[in-house]
């Protein structure tokens, strides 16, 4: 009896902030909750990053929904990738009963049904949300390389066509912007441009576009182009309330690169473009990462590289990111390294892998009087382990945890509801109609039509009698051409010599 009372104690002092806190639930001990010691995370500390881990079922879902509600009250804006569309029933109060009210009493929550501020998205309008989009130019050759599944020397091939595409003045906004730039550079016309180049083959850029063709078979055209999605609002507020953005992802499992990678760019934008604030009382935005292990398969050393980077510097800009996957071996561990709380739910034992994933989850946590190899495995849905970063940065005790229920809808919201949200968005009539302004496309389809137009004029001169030998004109390179149109001087006064870029390749807002 001494030793329980031992631990609620150890529970209830470690978990003693000052500040603001989010409430995660109450600590279990023989099954029964203790909800005089609440186990909390302070909201300073929403920035240092975390994970929400688990197998399928055990409850992921509604401990970020259980997070993002709080956040919003305490005025904090929320992103997270809505994967299943359970999230979206945030948006509406939720249904109470007997045995939610038992739940909630026994672990001393005082639950209300409530709403929270949501804005709902979808990928290049792929779904009922307001459409996000990038630009190619913005979302970078080191992202799309990612994307397209190319090795690293494509990669870098790639980067030097990104690079030429800058020099030159051709604005890449979409997909077929950046496959007339390689079109041009592999054929008869650009061959001098290629070779100025250097260290871009044929063959590469070959390569490189039949991979973008056949992206763009699959449907991609629709997430790259204009208008592109401005970040900055990610962080707005409604009534004091910070509104929780959820990204619809439709048919995840046809393109998982396509996805991750979107929310990486979302990320390294807000990077960009956040100025540095220190340490703050609370973040600005907190950024729920779910389907983490997506973004991190098959990824080159550069690109874990530079998601550690981002991770490791966005803090200091008030942006606080949790990761959502299965297990902790599914996050590298460079980043893995740089996620102060930790929310475990069960974890399963069935298959040898099962075992070792185990295994590499107990030897992440801190020491405590828990057997978490097996701990780990008896966990009920709606219980997790628990340890966080206390306000003075050290690690908070281990904690069995009954986490409380959300006080907003656990199902998702009706189709009428999403579509009486969406329209009657601001940001709807902002981002929902395509643009298509010239670009890439248009400039060298214009060369090609003008050097048709000037080999036909040349044919009628040549049909005609004989002239006196003229003083022959110097032939302008297609690059001249280009840099010499009104559309290229316009480019160039408002976006200067080249394209400033920064992790990942991608371009910094201007």
């Amino acid at each position: 009896m001494a030793e329980k009372a031992d631990v609620v104690e150890t529970v209830k002092q470690g978990y003693a902030f000052e500040g603001a806190a989010l409430e995660l639930g109450a600590l279990l001990v023989d099954g029964e909750p203790k909800p005089e010691a609440a186990v909390r995370i302070p909201l300073g500390m929403m920035n240092r990053h975390g994970l929400v881990a688990g197998a399928t079922g055990t409850g992921k879902t509604k401990t970020l929904q259980l997070m993002a509600e709080q956040l919003s009250a305490a005025g904090v804006a929320v992103f997270a990738a809505d994967v299943k569309g359970d999230l979206s029933g945030i948006s509406q109060p939720g249904a109470g009963g007997d045995k939610l009210l038992a739940r909630t009493k026994a672990i001393g929550q005082d639950w209300t049904a409530s709403g929270f501020p949501t804005e709902f998205y979808a990928l290049g309008g792929q779904g009922t949300g307001i459409p996000i989009r990038a630009t190619i130019t913005s979302f970078g050759p080191v992202l799309l390389s990612k994307v397209l599944g190319l090795n690293d020397v494509q990669e870098s091939s790639l980067g030097l066509i990104f690079h030429y595409a800058d020099k030159a003045g051709l604005t890449l906004l979409d997909l077929k912007d950046l496959r007339s730039v390689i079109q041009h550079l592999t054929s008869d016309e650009g061959k001098e441009d290629l070779k100025e180049l250097g260290g871009l083959s044929a063959a590469t850029a070959g390569v490189i576009l039949r991979a973008l063709i056949g992206f763009a078979d699959q449907g991609a055209e629709a997430f790259f182009g204009e208008p592109e999605f401005d970040t900055a609002d990610l962080l707005q507020q409604r009534d004091g309330k910070g509104v929780i953005s959820l990204l619809e992802l439709p048919n995840l499992q046809d393109r998982p690169a396509l996805f991750s990678t979107f929310l990486m760019w979302l990320l390294a934008d807000l990077f960009h473009d956040l100025p540095e604030v220190g340490d703050v009382d609370k973040p600005k935005l907190v950024f729920f990462f779910d389907e983490a292990h997506l973004l991190f398969n098959d990824a080159s050393k550069a690109f874990l590289d530079s998601i550690a980077q981002t991770v490791r510097l966005i803090r200091s800009k008030g942006v606080g990111v949790f990761f959502v996957t299965q297990t902790p071996k599914d996050v590298p561990d460079a980043v893995l390294a740089q996620l102060g709380s930790r929310v475990q739910h069960q974890l399963r034992a069935h298959t040898p892998n099962d075992a070792k994933a185990l295994k590499a989850t107990v030897s992440t946590f801190p020491s405590s009087s828990y057997d978490l190899g097996e701990v780990l495995t008896q966990l009920g849905i709606g219980e997790a382990i628990v340890t966080v970063m206390n306000e003075s940065g050290a690690p908070t005790p281990v904690a069995w945890t009954r986490l409380r229920a959300p006080q907003s809808l656990m199902a998702p919201a009706t189709a009428e509801q999403l579509t009486a949200a969406v329209q009657a968005s601001a940001n709807n009539a902002k981002y929902a109609q395509t643009v298509d302004r010239e670009s890439a496309y248009e400039m060298l389809a214009a060369k090609v039509q003008a050097g048709a137009a000037q080999a036909e004029a040349e044919q009628q001169e040549q049909a005609k009698e004989p002239e006196a030998p003229r003083p022959q004109k110097h032939e302008k390179s297609m690059v001249e051409q280009v840099i010499g149109s009104t559309a290229f001087k316009q480019f160039a006064r408002s976006a200067g010599k080249e394209i400033v870029r920064g992790l990942f390749g991608a371009a910094r807002r201007r």
